[in-house]
């Protein structure tokens, strides 16, 4: 455990010399929900129809919000392992006595507590701003729905970190896929009211299970047999990801 806290206690350093970074983490989930979800709400009016309940659209674009947030902390956060391979600390690393998983679960370890930290402000101004009505009783299980997710798709983008060399090149392809992942899912709408060949996709996307997940728990919308199901996908998705990352980290060298 002291290897891992030694990884950990590097990233706030680097954190408490980047204030900027700092804030645009915490502050860009706040953005996107009261920009977007403001106006697509003053747009829908009378908010979504799913099922028998009509929901505001503030409401169900929480958790699109969360889950964006998750996805671009675990971004950002893999993309320092290219800063790392530039300046040589990455293959320094390798060299320390710890292992490989150590070395990851230190690396999102920080990057976790940072995404509760957003997690916690995104709701509070949902709740005082926009008047969201939240299930208290279950945000300690949201709380570590925003920590799954974010190892998730942390150890899911370091994959392609440590496979890709040029910085550019992970960058374009991150971001198209970021960008393919949001809106083949539920982030953004329902998926009974999008065409069936959507729906199908978004049902196999992680980013789907991950964001109905955190909708069931904050606004209790879905059943919980959907909810069970997607965390049991999203638990597989995460521990295929930790294995093939610590393997191709095994070969980064």
């Amino acid at each position: 455990m002291r290897e891992v806290l030694a990884v950990v206690f590097r990233e706030y350093l680097i954190r408490r010399t980047s204030p900027t970074w700092l804030f645009f983490d915490l502050a860009v989930p706040l953005l996107y929900l009261l920009m977007f979800g403001v106006a697509f709400d003053k747009a829908l009016g009378h908010g979504l129809r799913i099922g028998d309940a009509v929901v505001p659209y503030n409401a169900f674009f929480l958790s699109g919000v969360l889950s964006m947030s998750s996805f671009g902390s675990a971004m950002n956060q893999s993309y320092g392992f290219f800063v790392d391979r530039d300046n040589g600390i990455f293959y320094e690393f390798l060299t320390y006595p710890m292992t490989r998983g150590q070395f990851l679960f230190g690396k999102i370890l920080f990057q976790c507590l940072m995404a509760v930290v957003q997690c916690f402000l995104t709701i509070a101004a949902g709740t005082l701003i926009l008047h969201i009505e939240i299930r208290w009783e279950l945000l300690l299980f949201v709380f570590a729905g925003m920590t799954v997710g974010t190892a998730g798709w942390f150890f899911f983008l370091a994959i392609v970190a440590f496979r890709i060399r040029r910085n550019d090149t992970f960058n374009t392809v991150i971001n198209v896929a970021y960008f393919v992942l949001m809106f083949l899912s539920s982030m953004f709408y329902p998926l009974d009211q999008v065409p069936s060949w959507l729906r199908a996709i978004a049902w196999v996307n992680p980013l789907t299970w991950q964001t109905d997940a955190l909708r069931f728990l904050t606004i209790g919308l879905g059943s919980f047999s959907s909810f069970v199901l997607q965390v049991l996908g999203f638990g597989a998705f995460l521990a295929l990801s930790f294995w093939f990352a610590v393997r191709t980290l095994q070969k980064a060298v």
